[in-house]
Order: structure tokens, then C-alpha cells, then sequence
């Protein structure tokens, strides 16, 4: 029986991915345990795809347990990197086309993880069915395993069938394109079959069992060589040895149905079609012999005993089929020794949910303590624009309230002017930064784009990869809303810079030192009478009370903010349970859940402080009332107001100002993270496009050229020259040997060394000279040796040579002689010249092409 047929491995260029993975785990997971041993596991996978793909692989079990590891290592680790923001870009060769004259061969370089497992699984069928062949089929184990291997290679291959498009979002090489892997799979389960049917024979086991066998492999059999007629499902060097391969089979198997249910004159049919076809490729000798043998003995059994009538074929019981192999399900992990290096990391999905949980979470930290610091701001400014507490402190009317003094000190010992100027000053540098990092990065994206446009509009439809323009709308959405963020905070700093202003000359004199303090701020009237009223123990008692909710206001903010949230447990629960993670509806109810009680408390601290400012403010008019008023005390008390909230003003910017530092400074790392993306996704690009374009230049090296010479327009021209009219100069052309005999116009000699081109010049008209004597009368011949002859001679006087019709120079004219006498018949024409004897210039012409041909060792 034929031998059984294995498919090639595809071949991988070498990819690093050490250092894309690297940089996602370094940014996405903080430096400690858990980045390193994630660290670890990168390391790991490179080295398991250099094992599985970067050296030649033994047709051994242990080879495929390592292709299979590296292929459930794929499926793992897909949701937990963004490989399509990595863009790791992988290159594989076709498995059937072995490259051209011109090196290199069909190949396709793609960023997607999709593309890989494939070409991996295609490898992982391939050589099982390597593994298969090399059995040895005659003994059980050697049968089962065939059988084991022929049905993993063809789920293999049913697989890619049905999931490469989806993959690979593009039109993938032959070898993998879903025609060639379904005709490769039905062929692995056609040969799966066989071997069941060797071991039902080697097994002995009844006709009837091994029929139904041999008629199912038959039929599969027949299946894949319906497939096989395609020419676009498998590449045509192999589709021929194939096909014999198959076609054989096919008839043994249906032997084997034949020799047991049907007359034995149909199995020497078949055994003659089979020798006919294919008789180059099989040798069906000793199967023609054994029918020979079976067929005599049977036909002699029912001549002289059973005289029954033989039945046609077509008359007999169908006797069945009997499947016994189905195609390996593809279900990860296909390895049993299978460890998952990344166990330890969540997927991609929980990693996004996680994400938009923590934006959630910081949203209600955010709306929560900001709520809080509002009041306290509105608090500050009651208060201030009361001008308590000093207007308590300054009842003597000539000193510095202890207020403001706190105050003073206070704007003293966290720097003053100097720290807001500085950091003030530091701003615009901190955004110019951040404005240069975006433009850089959205920049190599528009030269990218560009680069990539102009090929594109080069090579037309062949340049057949994803525009950079589709494929840069993420990116160019989010340098957008970076940039939208960055105007954003120019308007901030703006207000904070004008809010400063305003407050410079109030928080310039709470700097001075306290006697030039006191100077500054007016004098007034003593108002002692006012001291111990019970308006003022009031107000003093109202004021406590305020202090106490402003306490208590920062410990809420921060029992808020040391809240713990983690919704990994819950968000993996959900994605193993339902396939996919509501985000938005676990999250409200664990922030709900976590901070409903810290809610309610910052509603109670904030309608406390709304109460106890109203009750302030009742108070505050009729200590107003009581206090004796004047111009002087007027204007005591304004600069009292302006000093207490430039204070404020001051803790306020000074903070707004350190968190604009630390806005810009984040954002810078931000930024750089997405100019490494860009840098990344650029370089991958220009890695592809290099790719592409080698791969276009071998294309149009292998296409075969037939470049046409357009014919001269004096060569096409057949009128004769005017009477008297110019020569025509002589010209040199390249054409063949043939046209330059019928043209008489140039000639090629060519030989292994050298090409030589040289012009036939228009011949002179020969001198007249004396005749010579007459010729003796030429003896008779026959056409045969008349048409041997090819000594060419001049054309006799009496026959005008025919015009050239590719040439415009006149034919070279016979000297003005007598006719000769004894004139024989015309001699026999040259084939190159229909109907016009060889020239003397040609004849010259083809004795210097000869000598050039045998001198041509001497170039």
C-alpha cells in the first residue's frame, strides 16, 4: 500500500517578547513580589517559544507535548495582556512554498495573537501526522498510535477551518486558509480510518467487520479527493502525489469491500485502473497476483460444482459502513503536563473593570471630601467676612488680634510669598513639558500615517494592510482628551494665578513682623465695656462649636479616604459564572455598601455647620449692635477682614498649587506611557511595512517578464525608396538571430562568455570585372540532392530578387554581366530567405559569427 502522507511544518521568524510584556507588567503592577514573579514568567514564555519554534523539531511525542504546551501557554496568557496595544508583530512563513529563484518565499507578518495560535496549532497538526507516518504499523501499539495522531492532526486542522478568518481579520497565506486546512483534516481522518482498517486484518478479524471498515475509509477517501480537485485548496506541487496517493487508497479500500461481497472480476478491474493510472507510483503486483490466484480458484469451484449465476454489482446488498475515528476536539489545555506561568494575573476584562471600579471609587472619594473642604471654605469666608474671631480678641482697639497673629505665623512657616511664587513660576514649565511630550508622540504617528499613505496610493491594492489612519483612532482619541485635559488646567492655574493677585499685598503684610503688623492695621476706640456681656460668651461658645465640626470634618475626610476597595474576588466570580462582568452595577453596590455610612455622616457634619453659621451670624448683629461704631473702627475692622481672608487665600491657593505640581507631574508619566505606546505601535508598523515591502519586491522578482520591443518605424515602413533619393544610414538594432536573417539588419552572437551585437552595413555595389570562362554544363541531380545543396550563390540575371518587406535599404544589385551560358535550374532558396538567395554581405556575416563562436574561449 502507498505510504501515508505527513504535512510540513510552517516556519517563525524570531519575536522578542521579553520586552513588550516586560513593559506592560512594570506599568500595570506596582515594583515588588508580585511584578518580579510576573517578571519570571515572561522570561519563561520566550524561552518556550524558542523551544517550540525556533529549532528543528524530532518527529517524537516530546517534540509535540512542547507545541501543545507553548499553544495552552498562548490561550492563557491572551486575556491577561493587551496585545493589540502591544503590538507584537509575528512572522511565518508558508508551509508549502519553498521560495523562488530569487530567494525568500510567500510569508506574512501580522500584530495579532490570533495569528500566532494559529500558525502554532497548524504546526501542532503537521507534525502529528509526522509523528503518525513514522509508526510502524505492524504491531498494535504502532497502529494505536497512528490512529491517536491522524485524529489530533485532523482536529487540528477542523479547527483552523473554522476560526483562522476570525483570527486573522484578513486573507491568510494558502496553507492555512480554511480550503487547505479542511482538505488536509478530511485527509488525516481518511488515513486515521485506514490504519483501523490494517488492524482489523492484522487482527484476523471477520470479513464482514473489515469490509465495513475498508468502505468507510473508501468513502473518506473519496472525499478528500473530491476536495483535492479544487486547485485553490492545496498548493499544486503537492496536489499531484496527493491525489495518487489518495486515488490509490481509495481503490485498494474498495478491493477490500470487493473481495469479499462482490464478484472478484470487479477487484481485477479495479486493480487494472489502479495500474493504468498510477502504475509509475504503486506497485500492484502482488495484489494483481493474489486476485489472480482467488479468481481462478473461484471460477473453477463454480464451473464444476456450484453452477450459480454471478451476480452484477450493482445487484448486491449494500453491505454498510463502520466509523471509527472522529476528529480530536480542540479543548485547552491540549498538554497534561500544562502549568500556567501567569496564574497569578487577571485577566484583561478584570483588569479593565478593576480600572473603571477604582475611577468610580475615586470619584465618590472625590465628590465626598470635596463636599467637606467646600464647607470648610464657606466657614472660612463667613467668618472672615464677620470678622470673627478677632473682633472678639479686639476689644482694646490697639493691639493685634491672637487671631491674626496664628494667622501671620502661620503664612510665615509655610514659606510665605516666596513658596507661592516659586511654584507659581514652576507651572508653565511643568505644562510645556507635558505639551511637548503629546505633539512628539502624536507626531511619529502623523509620519507613520503619511509614510504609510503614500505606499499605499504606490502599490495600490497590493499594499493590503490595515490603513494607519483606521488603525491610529484610539490612540489620536486619547492624545485628544490629553490635550483637552491640558487647556483644561491653563484655566485653572489662571484663576489660581488671579485669585493670587488679588490677595499678594493682604498676605505680603501677614509676613511682616508683629510690631509692623500692628502699624498697619488702623487704630479705634477702646470698646472694654463689651467685655464679659453675655453676647460675647455667646459668640465665643458658637465659635467652639465650630472648630469642633471643622475637627471632625478632618477626621471623616480621612476615615474616607483609608476606605478599602477591592472588587477582584467579586469581578473573577462573575466572569466564571456568566462569561462577562457587569462593572457598573457590582461596583455601585459595593461603593454603596462601603461608603453609605461615611455618606451620612458628611450630610449631618454639613447641615450642623449650616445650623450653627445661622445661629453665628444672629449673634454677630447684636454684638454688632452693642460695639460703638465710628470711621476709625470701620476701618480697623475692614483690614482685620482683608488680613483673615487673605490667610485663607493663602492655605487655599498655596494647596491649589501643590496639587497642580502633582497633577503635571502624574501627567508626565502618563504621557510617557503613551508615547512609549505610540513608540511601540510605530515601530511594530515599520517593522510590518518592511516585511510588506520585501515581500512585494520578491512578488514582482518571481512574476515572469516578457518585455516586448516595439518595431522601428523605418523597420514597419515597405515602400521603396524614392529614384535618386538618400541611402538609407545604416542602423543597429537588438533583435533575434531569425529576424536579423529575414531583415537583414544586424545580428546576435551569442555564446557563454560574451555578448556580441555588430551591424550589417548596406553593401556597396560591386566593381565590374572581367568575366570568367564559361562554366561546363552542370550535371543532372535530383530535388532531394537539389535541396541538400547549400552553397549559396548569386540569383541569376534573369530573376529579380524579391524586396524585403522589414528592411528599407535596397537589396544589393547583381554586376551589370552577360548572361552565362549552360544556365541549370535555380538553385534551391535558403528557409531564411522565402524566395531570395543568400547575399555575399550575409554570407561574410555568418562566417564572422562562426569564427567569434569558436574563438569564444579566448574572451
Amino acid at each position: 500500500m502507498a505510504t501515508f502522507i505527513s504535512v510540513p511544518l510552517k516556519k517563525s521568524s524570531e519575536v522578542d517578547l521579553v520586552k513588550p510584556l516586560s513593559k506592560f507588567v512594570t506599568s500595570a503592577y506596582p515594583a515588588g513580589e508580585e511584578q518580579s514573579e510576573y517578571l519570571r514568567a515572561v522570561e519563561e514564555l520566550n524561552k518556550l517559544r524558542k523551544s517550540a519554534l525556533g529549532r528543528p523539531l524530532d518527529k517524537h511525542e516530546s517534540s509535540l507535548e512542547i507545541l501543545l504546551r507553548y499553544y495552552d501557554q498562548l490561550c492563557s496568557v491572551e486575556p491577561k495582556f493587551p496585545f493589540p496595544e502591544l503590538c507584537l508583530t509575528f512572522t511565518w512563513k508558508d508551509a508549502f512554498d519553498k521560495g523562488s529563484l530569487f530567494g525568500g518565499s510567500v510569508k506574512l507578518a501580522l500584530a495579532s495573537l490570533g495569528y500566532e495560535k494559529t500558525c502554532v496549532l497548524f504546526n501542532v497538526g503537521a507534525l502529528a501526522s509526522q509523528i503518525a507516518s513514522e509508526q510502524n504499523l505492524d504491531n498494535d501499539e504502532g497502529l494505536k498510535a497512528a490512529a491517536k495522531f491522524y485524529q489530533l492532526a485532523s482536529g487540528a486542522f477542523a479547527h483552523i477551518k473554522d476560526t483562522v478568518l476570525s483570527a486573522l481579520n484578513r486573507e491568510p497565506t494558502m496553507d492555512i486558509s480554511p480550503e487547505t486546512v479542511g482538505t488536509l483534516s478530511q485527509i488525516m481522518l481518511s488515513q486515521a480510518q485506514e490504519v483501523f482498517v490494517l488492524k482489523a486484518t492484522a487482527d484476523k478479524m471477520k470479513d464482514a467487520v473489515i469490509a465495513k471498515l475498508a468502505n468507510q475509509a473508501a468513502d473518506f477517501y473519496g472525499d478528500a479527493f473530491k476536495q483535492c480537485q479544487y486547485k485553490e485548496n492545496l498548493p499544486k506541487k503537492h496536489v499531484l502525489p496527493w491525489i495518487v496517493k489518495i486515488c490509490f487508497v481509495h481503490l485498494y479500500l474498495m478491493f477490500y469491500w470487493s473481495i469479499f461481497f462482490v464478484p472478484l472480476q470487479h477487484a481485477t478491474e479495479l486493480v487494472k485502473t489502479v495500474a493504468s493510472r498510477y502504475d509509475e507510483y504503486v506497485n500492484v503486483k502482488d495484489l494483481s497476483d493474489k486476485i489472480s490466484r482467488a479468481l481462478t480458484a473461484a471460477k473453477k469451484d463454480n464451473d464444476f460444482i456450484y453452477h450459480d449465476r454471478v451476480p452484477e454489482v450493482k445487484d448486491l446488498e449494500h453491505i454498510g459502513k463502520a466509523t471509527l475515528v472522529k476528529a480530536t476536539a480542540i479543548q485547552v489545555p491540549l498538554s497534561q503536563k500544562f502549568t500556567d506561568l501567569f496564574e497569578k494575573m487577571v485577566p484583561m476584562e478584570v483588569q479593565q473593570s478593576l480600572s473603571m471600579a477604582s475611577s468610580r471609587r475615586n470619584e465618590m472619594v472625590n465628590r465626598l471630601v470635596g463636599s467637606l473642604r467646600e464647607a470648610t471654605n464657606l466657614c472660612n469666608g463667613v467668618l472672615a467676612s464677620l470678622n470673627l474671631p478677632a473682633a472678639l480678641e479686639d476689644l482694646s482697639g490697639d493691639s493685634v488680634p491672637g487671631s491674626i497673629l496664628e494667622k501671620s505665623r502661620a503664612v510665615i512657616q509655610q514659606g510665605g510669598l516666596q513658596s507661592i511664587e516659586q511654584l507659581i513660576k514652576e507651572l508653565p514649565e511643568l505644562l510645556q513639558r507635558n505639551r511637548e511630550i503629546l505633539d512628539e508622540s502624536l507626531k511619529m504617528l502623523d509620519d507613520e500615517e503619511t509614510t504609510d499613505n503614500e505606499l499605499r496610493a504606490k502599490f495600490s491594492q497590493r499594499w493590503n494592510r490595515t490603513p494607519s489612519g483606521d488603525l491610529y483612532k484610539p490612540l489620536r482619541a486619547e492624545g485628544g482628551n490629553f490635550r483637552s485635559v491640558l487647556d483644561k488646567a491653563v484655566q485653572a492655574d489662571q484663576v489660581v494665578r488671579d485669585r493670587y493677585n488679588s490677595h499678594c499685598e493682604m498676605i505680603a503684610l501677614l509676613c511682616k513682623p508683629e510690631n509692623e503688623l500692628c502699624s498697619a492695621i488702623p487704630s479705634a476706640n477702646p470698646a472694654k465695656t463689651l467685655q464679659g456681656s453675655e453676647v460675647v460668651n455667646v459668640l465665643k461658645a458658637q465659635l467652639a462649636q465650630l472648630d469642633e465640626i471643622k475637627r471632625d470634618r478632618e477626621v471623616l475626610e480621612g476615615e474616607i479616604k483609608s476606605v478599602t476597595f477591592d472588587m477582584t474576588a467579586k469581578f473573577l466570580t462573575a466572569l466564571a459564572q456568566d462569561g462577562a462582568i457587569n462593572e457598573e452595577a457590582l461596583s455601585t453596590t459595593e461603593l454603596d455598601a462601603r461608603y453609605g455610612t461615611h455618606t451620612q455622616r458628611v450630610q449631618q457634619n454639613l447641615r450642623a455647620q449650616e445650623d450653627l453659621l445661622a445661629q453665628v451670624q444672629t449673634s454677630h448683629q447684636e454684638f454688632a449692635a452693642l460695639k460703638q461704631s465710628n470711621a476709625e473702627a470701620n476701618d480697623r475692622e475692614e483690614m482685620l477682614k482683608k488680613l483673615a481672608s487673605a490667610h485663607d487665600s493663602y492655605i487655599e491657593i498655596s494647596s491649589n498649587l501643590k496639587e497642580g505640581t502633582k497633577f503635571y507631574n502624574d501627567l508626565t508619566e502618563i504621557l510617557l506611557k503613551f508615547q512609549n505606546k505610540c513608540s511601540d505601535i510605530v515601530f511594530a508598523r515599520k517593522t510590518e511595512r518592511d516585511e510588506l515591502l520585501k515581500y512585494l519586491q520578491q512578488s514582482i522578482a518571481r512574476e515572469p517578464s516578457a518585455p516586448s520591443f516595439s518595431v522601428p518605424a523605418y523597420q514597419s515602413n515597405t515602400s521603396e525608396p524614392a529614384a535618386g533619393g538618400p541611402t538609407p544610414a545604416p542602423r543597429t538594432v537588438f533583435v533575434s538571430f531569425e529576424q536579423a536573417c529575414n531583415q537583414k539588419e544586424v545580428t546576435i552572437v551569442s555564446s557563454p562568455l560574451v555578448l556580441i551585437c555588430f551591424s550589417v552595413f548596406q553593401p556597396l555595389q560591386p566593381q565590374a570585372k572581367a568575366q570568367p570562362p564559361a562554366r561546363p554544363p552542370p550535371p543532372s541531380f535530383t530535388p532531394q540532392a537539389a535541396s541538400s545543396n547549400i552553397t549559396p550563390s548569386p540569383a541569376p540575371a534573369s530573376q529579380a530578387p524579391p524586396s524585403l518587406p522589414a528592411s528599407s535599404n535596397p537589396p544589393p544589385m547583381a554586376p551589370p554581366t552577360a548572361p552565362s551560358q549552360a544556365q541549370g535550374p535555380p538553385y534551391p532558396t535558403y528557409q531564411g530567405y522565402p524566395g531570395y538567395a543568400s547575399s555575399p554581405s550575409l554570407i561574410r556575416l555568418h562566417t564572422r559569427c562562426l569564427l567569434i563562436y569558436n574563438q569564444k574561449d579566448n574572451y
